[in-house]
């Protein structure tokens, strides 16, 4: 496995929070990294149009837009209203000039997770079209266990893996954000099957603090944590995979950094330890 370069390098819009998508373009660039994944809340007040012009004109790559999802709810217009807002998502995607939309699939504590997982099938089923019409792929992100009462009922790769087998579509697939699956026992063996089936379409890093504080907001600086990052890469990249590494950083810690002095940690994180 090769050293990994900044080439490879993503950075979600969300790991630097305080910045503007204007600021965080700009400074990205700068620091030689190749490619941005767009949160829906940093076009607020641009246009996707508009912020996909501006990041393309900084010689950044837009790797994919975050986060679309939330399909589980008790009531049927509940659902329908998560499909409705999924659609539009598609649509800002394809203006921005995203190729994916990442999806935090959803739950509801108020029914089964097998309930909730039957209605994540039906909503991507329903969404499906239009983002096969436009170009655009759903990536199907695992979340933590910790999270499955109301974030998300997929919360192993085997289950994003069959949740997307099902569909036979090459625009469903599955985004392996380490954050949430390094504890997997069957973590390898479950990237290798994403990979054989063509469905591995993102990776995302951070690291797993051994005493965090916040279960959402906690996460660390690569390096920070106990994740073995270099031996997941070698998995991921044993299936062919050769895309960007994302960085996805939620930290109160660090967006009450000086974000240069941050992005700066981000940058000598990513060579030494992804």
């Amino acid at each position: 496995m090769e050293n990994i370069t900044l080439d490879r390098c993503c950075i979600h819009t969300i790991t630097t929070k305080p910045w503007a998508l204007p600021e965080a373009v700009e400074r990205y660039a700068a620091a030689g990294v190749k490619g941005i994944s767009v949160w829906q809340n940093a076009i607020e007040g641009i246009g996707p149009h508009r912020a996909g012009e501006l990041i393309r004109n900084a010689g950044l790559e837009i790797v994919s837009y975050v986060r679309g999802g939330f399909f589980p709810n008790t009531s049927s217009a509940g659902r329908a209203q998560a499909i409705d807002h999924n659609r539009k998502l598609l649509e800002e995607a394809a203006a921005l000039g995203a190729p994916m939309i990442v999806l935090v699939c959803g739950a509801s504590p108020d029914q089964s997770l097998e309930t909730s997982r039957d209605q994540i099938r039906e909503g991507i089923a329903a969404i499906l079209p239009l983002a096969e019409k436009l170009g655009v792929k759903l990536a199907i992100e695992p979340l933590h266990p910790m999270y499955a009462a109301d974030r998300s009922a997929i919360n192993t790769m085997a289950q994003a893996n069959d949740m997307a087998e099902y569909f036979k579509s090459p625009f469903v697939g599955v985004a392996v954000d380490v954050y949430h699956l390094w504890w997997d026992g069957d973590l390898e063996k479950e990237i290798a099957r994403c990979g054989a089936s063509g469905n591995l379409f993102a990776y995302h890093v951070c690291d797993w603090k051994v005493n965090t504080i916040d279960l959402l907001n906690d996460r660390g600086l690569m390096g920070e944590g106990c994740i073995d990052l270099k031996k997941i890469r070698g998995w991921v990249e044993a299936t062919g995979f050769d895309g960007s590494c994302e960085v996805e950083i939620f930290s109160n810690i660090h967006w009450a950094k000086d974000q240069s002095l941050f992005l700066g940690e981000i940058t000598n994180a990513f060579l030494k330890t992804v």
